[in-house]
């Protein structure tokens, strides 16, 4: 499993032409599944994401995390996060979980989400997304598990 992070202060997706998901301030979270990926990969990074301290306090320190500034997140299914460009010009995605495997896992991923104390945002999966955000510091974390 494997989540591009980056702290927002918007975000929104849409899919042809509606607006299917948006938040404010918060973590706007890509996310691709592999082979192997289980529920525990799932648990640990929805945890991670609640309890990162990537939100700045009052003398401007990353010593804050999403609660603590009442954010959101935004989790959008990024199956080209497993694009192997070790070789030649075209991505390969070998890696990447079946569509099939990978709605799943998206599925339930965001369930867990759900589960936390934080409001909840998706994207689509599989469809043709435009992702739209305003990216603050900007703050980009690349979590794997």
């Amino acid at each position: 499993m494997r989540a591009v992070v980056q702290r927002v202060l918007k975000a929104s997706v849409t899919v042809e032409g509606s607006r299917v998901g948006e938040i404010g301030k918060g973590l706007l979270v890509l996310v691709g599944f592999t082979e192997g990926d289980a529920r525990e990969e799932m648990e640990w990074m929805a945890g991670k994401l609640q309890g990162l301290r990537v939100f700045s306090d009052a003398e401007g320190l990353m010593n804050l995390d999403i609660t603590e500034v009442g954010g959101e997140l935004l989790v959008v299914s990024q199956f080209t996060l497993y694009g192997d460009v070790s070789r030649g010009r075209r991505p390969s995605f070998v890696r990447a979980a079946t569509p099939d495997a990978a709605r799943r896992l998206y599925e339930e991923f965001v369930d867990i989400c759900r589960g936390g104390i934080v409001p909840v945002s998706t994207g689509e999966f599989g469809a043709r997304m435009e992702v739209a955000l305003v990216n603050d510091g900007p703050v980009t974390l690349v979590i794997e598990r």
